[in-house]
């Protein structure tokens, strides 16, 4: 695994994370590097909040000075590294006021949707000096939506170290009929439904659940996304009658993947973990709604393969 990520960036550095997505790749960086350079992490001052603030007491790096506020994150430093989210406004306002100050600004995007809303707020678009993406198709996305602005692809130490750590979780004697639903928050309805999009696809695949090819009585484990409230899926579980479904309660994403045969979501970052990890994934998104939008072509769309979709 690569380090120095982030020590040849001008300092103080300043980082700033809300959704989890960018927020593993940035703090994996953050500990690659402070494992080989120490001394580097005076030189570093951290906001977080949201799913990132949850996630940053996994990381254990209490040397790193934490903000409490975007003046005080960005005052004196030379450099800004943020993620992109949409669940609030945190970075976007970090880069806003990084470039009203002249502070060069870095924004990290984790996934392969909505680039340049990730920017814009309220009809203004607030666009950073440079950006990093982790893959090759993130960077031929962002080369073409964003003609001006520099595009870096940096490894992905985060995808490394979890797909490591569930080689490690992994047992020999799963028994092949284990799915682990990684649940993520959707936005609306699609079509003509009325439910939202992560229940529609949570309908769609107990429908076709089939077609995975995992035999009877399948064991399925529903992981809550990060910023899911408690007891969202609780009355949806209460009416899956003959169906043996509970909530994962594994303290890790790793750990959660290493106890399932196949994987099945609508288009979360962590079904490419999976995909990594060597395990069948599966796309649950219904053919009424748009396509999965990850690039991982051995993703199988449920949609696709069921003969009564």
């Amino acid at each position: 695994m690569q380090s120095s990520i982030l020590s040849d960036l001008p300092k103080p550095l300043a980082l700033v994370c809300h959704d989890a997505g960018a927020a593993n790749l940035i703090f994996s960086w953050m500990s690659a590097d402070a494992a080989s350079q120490p001394d580097v992490v005076s030189d570093w001052r951290l906001l977080v909040e949201g799913p990132a603030a949850k996630l940053w007491t996994d990381y254990g790096l209490p040397q790193v000075c934490l903000c409490q506020s975007i003046d005080e994150l960005l005052e004196g430093a030379q450099t800004l590294l943020s993620g992109t989210g949409w669940a609030s406004s945190l970075e976007y306002d970090s880069i806003r006021m990084a470039r009203q100050l002249g502070i060069h600004s870095i924004a990290v995007i984790d996934h392969w949707i909505n680039y340049r809303a990730r920017f814009q707020r309220d009809g203004r678009e607030i666009l950073p000096d440079e950006i990093w993406v982790s893959d090759v198709d993130a960077r031929k996305i962002a080369k073409s939506e964003f003609k001006d602005i520099k595009i870096t692809q940096m490894p992905n130490s985060y995808l490394e170290k979890i797909v490591h750590k569930v080689r490690t979780y992994e047992r020999a004697n799963n028994i092949g009929n284990n799915i682990l639903y990684l649940l993520e928050p959707i936005r609306g309805a699609w079509g003509d439904e009325v439910v939202s999009g992560e229940f529609e696809a949570l309908n769609f695949f107990i429908k076709h659940i089939s077609v995975l090819g995992l035999g009877e009585s399948p064991v399925i484990r529903l992981r809550p996304h990060p910023s899911d409230p408690a007891g969202k899926y609780d009355q949806w579980i209460s009416e899956q009658k003959g169906q043996n479904i509970l909530l994962d309660n594994s303290p890790t994403l790793a750990e959660s993947i290493a106890w399932s045969d196949a994987v099945v979501g609508c288009q979360t970052y962590a079904m490419v973990v999976a995909l990594a990890a060597d395990k069948k994934v599966f796309s649950s998104i219904p053919p009424w709604a748009p396509s999965c939008v990850l690039p991982q072509k051995d993703i199988v769309k449920i949609s696709e393969i069921s003969p009564s979709a």
